[in-house]
């Protein structure tokens, strides 16, 4: 707790981001042990939020929220998602002032492998969320995110809008689109009926950036295998992705939270958070992008398999045009700021970087700045 408090006294200036809306308030994240969640709660760090988080496990080994040491630096209970009871009882124990809700199965090829598991840990989780939101009788702000695989995904070149159809073909994509169809029916039925409570949905994908080591990502393999010295192994180096950082999702995810606190007329909605068109790039060209920055030479650094363990979309792409019109958002980095990152963190701590927070909080900072310069809204 001491240091918790001491974390807090040192981000004075940092807390006016997001209008100071997350300065002293308690903020649960789901999911929080997970990737974008250890980001996530970094950032509440520097806001100066009192962050609480549930997760069932540490996802992986090793894994960002062992490196950041962030169970010392928050309140943490473990607990499955598809228990509506036990997290029932501990959103009232906690009465946070903000939810987001980032714990799903979250990786595609597991899907194929636990289809039941990703279907009710992405579906039932919602519902359970929602069904303690709706006891809640104190004043909460909600952000559900689910993810761009909830779009029924056809490979057409125009980004999906946040209207389109929703549901895809494979159990992880048909178990996002089922997620939103929950959000949706519980928003009308309950929800919207409740003054006290404020709900959004975001809808993002393609996320890389350091300290993510799930199975089966691009970015996850070819640090792996490079900081081994050895070749990666890809599967479909022509597939296109439109890469973000995760810190441009996560921008937004707080962003909405802001809007709905102060009342914006966003309400109930949802919202794409993806990145600059410039920003959709094969992933043969990440890959040798990432090995020119580590060090190897491009040419020899990738080795294209002919595995495919199952079926990938080629194309899927957003449009954010709503998240510039109601939350005057847009995504900060450019391509190559992005690889830059990545590089970094991932080259700090497989070169023994003793404080690997510290390196986290920099890249947010900087990030922050690279977002003043364009003068983007939730930094004024």
């Amino acid at each position: 707790m001491e240091q918790r408090r001491r974390a807090v006294e040192s981000m004075v200036g940092e807390t006016d981001m997001f209008n100071g809306v997350f300065r002293g308030k308690k903020v649960l994240v789901t999911g929080n042990t997970g990737f974008k969640g250890s980001w996530l709660t970094a950032w509440l760090l520097m806001c100066g939020a009192e962050v609480y988080g549930y997760s069932i496990d540490v996802p992986t080994e090793p894994a960002m929220f062992d490196v950041l040491g962030l169970r010392e630096r928050i309140h943490h209970r473990f607990g499955d998602i598809r228990d509506r009871k036990m997290f029932r009882d501990y959103l009232r124990e906690v009465k946070p002032d903000f939810i987001f809700h980032l714990a799903a199965q979250a990786i595609v090829s597991a899907s194929y492998a636990e289809p039941f598991d990703t279907v009710t840990t992405n579906v039932v989780g919602t519902a359970s969320v929602l069904d303690a939101v709706r006891s809640a009788d104190w004043n909460l702000t909600v952000v559900m995110i689910t993810s761009d695989k909830a779009y029924d995904n056809v490979e057409w070149i125009w980004g999906y809008r946040e209207n389109d159809a929703l549901g895809g073909k494979d159990v992880y994509s048909g178990s996002k689109g089922a997620a939103e169809c929950v959000i949706k029916s519980y928003w009308h039925s309950f929800i919207s009926r409740m003054d006290n409570v404020k709900l959004g949905v975001a809808r993002a994908g393609n996320v890389i950036g350091g300290g993510d080591w799930s199975a089966d990502r691009i970015v996850v393999d070819t640090i792996k295998a490079f900081s081994s010295g050895c070749p990666v192994e890809i599967r479909s180096p022509q597939s296109t992705r439109p890469w973000q950082h995760v810190l441009e999702p996560l921008s937004g995810y707080m962003r909405l939270a802001q809007s709905l606190t102060e009342g914006c007329g966003v309400n109930g909605e949802a919202f794409n958070f993806g990145p600059r068109a410039e920003q959709t790039k094969t992933v043969l060209q990440l890959v040798r992008d990432i090995a020119e920055k580590w060090g190897m030479n491009p040419d020899e650094a990738v080795r294209v398999t002919g595995h495919i363990p199952f079926a990938e979309a080629k194309l899927l792409k957003l449009n954010c045009d709503k998240a510039l019109a109601f939350l005057q958002w847009h995504s900060t980095l450019a391509y190559e700021q992005t690889v830059d990152l990545i590089t970094e963190w991932y080259s700090a701590y497989y070169h023994g970087c003793e404080d690997m927070f510290a390196l986290t909080e920099k890249q947010i900072r900087r990030y922050v700045r690279a977002a003043e310069e364009q003068m983007i809204a939730w930094t004024i």
